[in-house]
């Protein structure tokens, strides 16, 4: 795998964006995100479409946990990987990453830099009552994502206020402004870093005798660099459905930049270790097969 696979994970990427963004705005299949009045309900295609419905295996148990597989995909990857190539380089593009995604996604000194965007940008913190109404509460309720209701929160609501179900309560969002799209966003970025760390599977080393050679894989590490691939595909697949079924454009390719800017940190020179032409004998990474 040469180093420039990269770069054709990032030109696939940007043509499944683009293709998909266009034929949402062709077919009218995206789902205004930000829209309060919108993003509460089914999206209008759930019951034809399986990826335009929220509840999809997909959604719920890789899009929402994206980083997780990230996680486990990149340690199984380096802890099996040839000796020479377990560089601290490597770890600390993924703690790099990991920060990126913490400082947007959930904490930057309070609300997440996305969060304080979305306000920034005209959003209001709402909450969608079981009529279908529209309540505006305070930002603060948003950024510690709590949970309201007319008894726990009497003053929120006025008076007299009664509901179907007095046990009711619901969580507060925030909508309107520009809504980033976050899983754009980190799908960006854990599909490109996991992409990037394959190559060290694939790099080559220079014997002592100056002749260079491909690193030895034991079979576990060629477990893990399939894991990896499958890891992809599924990241690659779940732009494709975001990029169909929700976000409006501006929101997708905001989200695909923010994506993109998070994986050039880890392409500074310091994350660069040279493992092409280390000068260590090729039988001190082989492995005897099982």
């Amino acid at each position: 795998m040469p180093p420039s696979f990269s770069k054709t994970v990032l030109a696939v990427l940007t043509t499944v964006i683009v293709y998909g963004t266009i034929h949402s705005v062709l077919n009218d299949t995206y789902l205004d995100t930000s829209n309060p009045l919108l993003t509460h309900l089914p999206h209008p295609l759930h019951a034809t479409h399986y990826f335009a419905n929220k509840k999809n295996i997909l959604n719920i148990y890789f899009i929402k946990q994206v980083w997780a597989w990230t996680t486990a995909a990149f340690f199984f990857l380096f802890a099996t990987s040839p000796r020479t190539t377990r560089t601290y380089h490597r770890v600390a593009q993924y703690f790099v990453e990991t920060g990126v995604w913490l400082v947007f996604t959930s904490w930057f000194f309070g609300p997440s830099l996305l969060d304080r965007f979305v306000t920034s940008t005209g959003g209001e913190c709402v909450l969608v009552l079981p009529s279908g109404g529209i309540l505006g509460v305070p930002h603060e309720f948003c950024y510690t994502q709590s949970t309201l209701s007319p008894t726990t929160h009497p003053a929120l609501f006025g008076a007299p206020f009664t509901l179907p179900d007095p046990t009711w309560f619901g969580r507060p969002r925030l909508r309107k402004g520009h809504d980033v799209s976050g899983h754009m966003f980190l799908l960006t970025m854990s599909l490109l870093f996991l992409a990037d760390q394959l190559r060290y599977s694939f790099a080559r080393i220079r014997s002592p005798s100056g002749k260079e050679e491909s690193v030895q894989w034991s079979r576990l590490h060629r477990y893990a660099v399939f894991t990896n691939i499958v890891v992809l595909s599924v990241l690659l697949f779940s732009v494709y459905t975001t990029s169909v079924y929700f976000h409006t454009p501006f929101e997708k390719m905001t989200g695909f930049l923010l994506g993109l800017a998070g994986y050039a940190l880890t392409q500074l020179p310091f994350f660069q270790p040279t493992v092409v032409h280390t000068p260590v004998p090729i039988a001190a990474e082989r492995v005897q097969k099982l």
